[in-house]
């Protein structure tokens, strides 16, 4: 394992736009240079009008402000663009490195209203800058989070961030971990430094994320303040980081709202193999291509999950022995809240169908039915009598198909080099892809890709045990479950969601944060729960959400009176 600050990348010059910006004054420390390079021009906005609830709204737009004092600039041509091609991008000095603020005109000079940061990266890829409000546009706030942020006076804040899959002007891959993690808390002590100027406290953030984005804001309210992030932030400028390494603001936040989080990517594939190989689902569905990986990956599990030395609220150890119990708790819970909630919400009986509506926004939606063979259900009473765990699964890896085996890290284990699992996110930045996990370094036969047992002589074991290797480090600093309950600042509230049909990541890891954070003493308000019927997806629930904010916010009390300094 090697010192963080091995794995900090190199950034370009500053631009002329951010080197230029006038200091600011009286914000109660000192300010170095590349703080008052990073001030923020409250007069630099553009007025725009959209429509809330039918209402016109006037909504001030701070456009694209660079969060970091020394960027990384991207290439003009990025992946992802129609038919798997590129697409251009016109900000490449910061693109990935800045945030669109937007203030509705109940918020305008109002320094108490809540910030609602939302990234949006999802499976961990890299997120250009995007504008979530947009002139004219509508929005319904019982559907829309924007709509709803902006209707209850928040100071909404898209936040972009580099990640895997960046290519990087001089053609490397620059958003390698913890990459996202380091330009998150960086956006995060610019709001901190421009709090006494800038509408919103920077006191009240809350953080939003949806699978990938849902891990990124888990790790960055888990790891708050921790001085394990210092040597990436110095490296972009970000603020608060002073000539010696040394912190000068904060970077935890206030809230986390996080949906299906892709997160423990370290333990992601022992987790999903171990889930859907116990009661035979991989088998079941004809989705076990490699049963011996499977069963091989599957069995380090226990352990792992043993170590966490987790329990349940009646205080029962949380093991493989009893995870499964605990899953079917989970259930049971999210089907009875979920009839409790409205008269109107019914689920079928056994027997009868569920219908399942499903396709990619701006396609053709189409709806197939899946037979209820796993919950039944006494609808006059509201409660679940029993739910059969082998059925479910097999339902869940049905209506989607389970991932590969392994589900996260594939890339370059039985030849595979065109899987889009998260092996990218991993290694140097002059590498492709690096495995992360032991299984599947110890089985990457991909001649010359610099990875695994095959190309370094070396097993996983005795290859982190090295001085210099990093990826052990990378793989650390995006896991919330390494820093939720030690001495990092966890963020007080959180609000996490997990659906009752996602296959996207086995449902122990929502489960193991829920418990781990119910352990930690920081934490105040913690809403877990697996939302019914739901896959993977996030903010369809934005009534329950934003009124559970709003009560956190109500419950903490005036963010001028306890505002910390820094």
């Amino acid at each position: 394992m090697a010192l963080a600050g091995s794995l900090v990348l190199a950034a370009v010059a500053v631009p002329t736009s951010v080197a230029g910006a006038a200091p600011a004054a009286g914000r109660g420390h000192a300010v170095d240079p590349q703080d008052a390079a990073l001030d923020f021009d409250s007069a630099a906005y553009t007025t725009i009008t959209v429509v809330v609830d039918g209402r016109p709204v006037n909504v001030r737009w701070y456009k694209e402000i660079c969060y970091v004092a020394s960027p990384v600039a991207a290439a003009a041509q990025q992946p992802g663009g129609p038919g798997g091609g590129t697409t251009t991008i016109p900000n490449t000095a910061c693109g990935y490195q800045s945030m669109n603020v937007f203030v509705p005109e109940s918020a305008f000079g109002d320094q108490r209203a809540p910030i609602y940061f939302a990234v949006n990266n999802s499976g961990w890829k890299a997120s250009y800058i995007r504008a979530s409000v947009s002139a004219g546009a509508s929005y319904n706030s019982a559907t829309s989070n924007v709509g709803a942020a902006l209707k209850a006076g928040y100071v909404f804040v898209d936040v972009a961030n580099r990640s895997r899959g960046l290519v990087g002007a001089d053609g490397s891959a620059p958003g390698k971990a913890p990459a996202a993690v380091a330009d998150a808390k960086a956006a995060v002590r610019y709001l901190r430094l421009n709090d006494a100027t800038m509408p919103g406290s920077a006191e009240r953030i809350v953080v939003n994320g949806t699978s990938g984005g849902g891990a990124l804001v888990s790790i960055l309210g888990a790891s708050g303040n921790s001085a394990e992030y210092h040597p990436y932030l110095a490296a972009i400028g970000a603020a608060g980081i002073d000539a010696k390494g040394r912190s000068t603001l904060r970077d935890d936040v206030f809230a986390v709202n996080a949906y299906c989080p892709i997160t423990d990517l370290g333990n992601a594939d022992i987790a999903y193999e171990w889930l859907y190989s116990v009661l035979g689902t991989r088998d079941a569905t004809g989705s076990n291509p490699s049963p011996e990986d499977a069963a091989a990956i599957a069995e380090r599990f226990a352990a792992y999950e043993r170590s966490l030395e987790l329990r349940n609220p009646d205080g029962s150890r949380l093991t493989t022995a009893t995870l499964l119990d605990t899953i079917k708790k989970e259930v049971v819970r999210s089907a009875e809240t979920y009839l409790k909630a409205d008269p109107t919400h019914t689920i079928p009986p056994l027997g009868g169908t569920f219908e399942i509506t499903s396709g990619a926004p701006g396609g053709t939606p189409t709806t197939k039915s899946y037979v209820n063979d796993w919950i039944d259900v006494d609808t006059a009473t509201g409660t679940v009598r029993s739910v059969d765990m082998t059925k479910y699964l097999v339902f869940v890896a049905t209506q989607a198909t389970l991932k590969t085996t392994p589900a996260f890290d594939a890339v370059g284990v039985d030849g595979n080099t065109t899987s889009g699992t998260e092996t990218d996110l991993f290694g140097p930045p002059t590498q492709k892809y690096l495995n992360y996990t032991e299984y599947s370094w110890n089985h990457n036969d991909v001649a010359g890709d610099g990875s695994g047992l095959d190309d370094t002589g070396l097993t996983w074991k005795r290859y982190t045990a090295k001085k210099s290797t990093t990826v052990d480090d990378q793989v650390h600093l995006i896991n919330p479950m390494d820093f939720v309950g030690t001495g990092a600042d966890t963020a007080p509230n959180w609000y996490v969601r997990h659906g009752t049909r996602d296959r996207d990541t086995a449902f122990t890891v929502s489960v193991n944060l829920d418990r781990a954070l119910a352990a930690d003493p920081q934490v105040e308000d913690l809403d877990y729960r697996l939302a019914w019927n739901q896959p993977h997806a996030g903010n369809y629930d934005v009534p329950e959400a934003m009124a559970w904010i709003a009560r956190a916010v109500q419950k903490a009390g005036d963010p001028l009176a306890s505002r910390h300094k820094g």
